[in-house]
């Protein structure tokens, strides 16, 4: 599942766009839900025109400089219903990179561990408040619902680092962790 042709098809379904539209819709409007970076926007147009699924042509407005404007095609269209129907459907694998760390906090000293959990649960905290209070979006139910799945999940791993770090304070003897 390509979520970034499905973002990007999903744009294009309400009107043709050129790509700095695009770009610039997503900067603003849904940098809470993707972190998708303006070259892998452009690049991913490229392989939807080559696919067949997005028109590209040149358009110019009085003086500016000539613009590639994008638009859905039937292909892409239908390209696009066939991913969200995939993409609602499916349940997404959870791997967390920091899990790594977490399987050798062993190695480090029980008060170095401590800060730097304490760092970490300091940094969800930033990403709870942030996403708590993110303005609801007038472009339909969906960005909202996307922007609330981040913060159950953010929230729920708030919980979960609590409790890592009351028990690592609980646990009086100092085996497994140096």
């Amino acid at each position: 599942m390509d979520e970034r042709s499905l973002l990007l098809l999903g744009l294009l379904l309400v009107q043709s766009q050129h790509g700095y539209q695009l770009n610039e819709f997503i900067e603003r409007n849904l940098s809470r839900v993707t972190d998708m970076k303006k070259s892998t926007a452009y690049a991913t147009l490229d392989r939807l025109c080559d696919a067949g699924f997005v028109d590209k042509h040149m358009e110019q407005e009085g003086n500016r400089p000539p613009r590639k404007v994008y638009a859905m095609t039937s292909a892409g269209k239908q390209h696009f219903y066939d991913m969200l129907r995939e993409n609602l459907s499916h349940a997404d694998q959870m791997n967390f990179a920091s899990d790594i760390g977490m399987m050798f906090l062993d190695h480090l000293s029980r008060k170095e561990v401590l800060k730097l959990l304490e760092s970490r649960l300091h940094q969800l905290q930033t990403q709870v408040d942030a996403y708590a209070s993110a303005p609801k979006h007038r472009y339909g139910l969906g960005v909202d619902f996307a922007i609330e799945h981040h913060l159950v999940h953010l929230r729920a791993d708030v919980t979960w680092l609590h409790s890592i770090i009351h028990r690592i304070k609980e646990d009086e003897s100092d085996d497994g962790i140096e």
